[in-house]
């Protein structure tokens, strides 16, 4: 994965987390937290130095 590929699915990422504390629907909430899920398996198995969300 390109450094540019890296930043674009940490920005994907970012905008799911955001949405996923947005919504108020309990489901929406869940189907955005396996989103994201599936996207951070995907980043640790394409870069495996990857540790997660910069706070």
């Amino acid at each position: 994965m390109t450094e540019r590929q890296l930043r674009e699915q940490e920005f994907q990422i970012a905008r799911y987390r955001r949405l996923e504390r947005e919504v108020t629907d309990p489901l929406a909430a869940c189907l955005l937290h396996g989103i994201i899920e599936d996207l951070e398996a995907e980043l640790r198995r394409d870069s495996p130095d990857w540790h997660g969300p910069r706070d």
